[in-house]
């Protein structure tokens, strides 16, 4: 299928999976709109096309008039914003819900049917966390406005912006130990950010079933504490992981979360009182990254490439110079 003519707006496309995502579309040969907020921070998306195929313009998803005309002439849509914590404005009823509804009702009144939701595995109405009840708000808002959308959700999501490895790679030069909230038991199954927005891809292309949650995740499953561990020994240091139930661990995040940097928050505490896995369900009926054909990058194969950063001497160090 060519897309030489055909134009997709990517909301939130400037961001870590946005990035991926206009490169695999540019490469099919979509023109690209990206929506974002600073359009002017949106520069480091033009070399990932051809001159004139990649443009961004300003939106915000708080005013409606602002999403219409991002999305006017557009033959698909893909909202991709998100916030891991709240800050001023940025609540999270006001992008993960409401946001998703304005940019799939404006959509839908644009007419188009082509649309793709980026949620989260754990989005849940019923959630005590505000992150996962509102990631399922603008799920349901979407599927209201277009029941033919593609919904995706990902487990954590690695790459090398990404917020997971990073962050504790980070924690880890500069704490004397790393945090096992509530005993490090939670399983995730993290998916690379270039297979999530494939997926994405795909889903423009029409390879996805219409009107489908698809659920992401990699080909491994590890628990909160092996994940830790395992930024230990990419990163060369010797740090005590220290279980911290969950009662403290929310009571530490009620300080931290009011520190700039938000480094820990209640919900996000809240949040890890749940596996992040795919469900039986999904792989039970080919709602997942193989349903799609697309085989799943591990994350022992990607992430050293860019922790190594974190070593006490960077990419020239020796394990035996852990610190």
């Amino acid at each position: 299928m060519t897309h030489g003519s055909r134009l997709v707006t990517i909301f939130g496309g400037s961001g870590f999976v946005g990035r991926h995502l206009v490169r695999a579309l540019a490469r099919e040969g979509w023109r690209i709109r990206v929506a974002v907020r600073r359009p002017d921070l949106a520069g480091h998306l033009q070399p990932l096309g051809a001159v004139g195929q990649i443009h961004a313009v300003q939106a915000n998803l708080r005013y409606r008039d602002s999403v219409a005309r991002a999305l006017q002439g557009a033959d698909a849509a893909v909202n991709l914003v998100g916030i891991l914590a709240e800050s001023g404005r940025q609540s999270f009823n006001a992008v993960q819900a409401q946001g998703a509804r304005a940019v799939a009702e404006e959509a839908a009144k644009a007419g188009i049917a082509r649309f793709v939701q980026l949620s989260a595995i754990g989005a849940d109405a019923d959630s005590a966390a505000a992150y996962a009840r509102t990631k399922a708000q603008g799920e349901a808002f979407v599927r209201a406005a277009i029941p033919e959308a593609v919904i995706l959700r990902p487990s954590i999501v690695f790459g090398p912006e990404d917020q997971f490895f990073n962050r504790f790679a980070r924690m880890a030069q500069f704490l004397p130990f790393l945090p096992l909230i509530g005993g490090g038991e939670t399983r995730f199954q993290p998916v690379f950010v270039g297979d999530v927005a494939l997926a994405a891809a795909k889903a423009l292309d029409g390879s996805a079933r219409a009107g489908t949650t698809y659920e992401l995740g990699g080909p491994d499953i590890r628990s909160f504490k092996a994940l830790l561990e395992y930024i230990l020994t990419v990163t060369h240091r010797r740090r005590l992981l220290l279980p911290v139930p969950f009662p403290l661990a929310r009571l530490q995040a009620s300080v931290l979360e009011a520190l700039p940097g938000k480094m820990l928050t209640v919900d996000q505490v809240t949040m890890l009182e749940t596996d992040n896995v795919v469900s039986s369900v999904a792989e039970a009926e080919g709602r997942t990254l193989a349903g799609l054909g697309i085989s799943p990058a591990s994350f022992e194969a990607i992430v050293p490439t860019y922790l190594y950063s974190f070593r006490p001497h960077g990419q020239f160090d020796r394990p035996e110079s852990a610190g």
